[in-house]
């Protein structure tokens, strides 16, 4: 799972198994809109993460480090 974070919404993307990449569309740049998105996916722990380590992603750093990690 890819997020590409911006001040007011996240974009979404994710590698399937097969390599397929698709877009899931936007969600609100709010750590409740996080949770709903992870939960929706699948459980945290099988989940890959990585997010654009700009301004915005701040609340990413204290709030998701067990599963998500800074594209660098």
């Amino acid at each position: 799972m890819g997020l590409d974070v911006h001040a007011e919404t996240i974009a979404v993307a994710i590698a399937e198994p097969d390599g397929e990449v698709r877009s899931l569309g936007t969600i609100a740049n709010r750590a409740e809109s996080v949770r709903k998105l992870v939960k929706k996916l699948g459980p945290a722990e099988h989940l890959k993460a990585c997010y654009e380590a700009g301004l915005r992603a701040t609340f990413f750093i204290g709030s998701w480090p067990n599963w998500a990690s800074r594209a660098k």
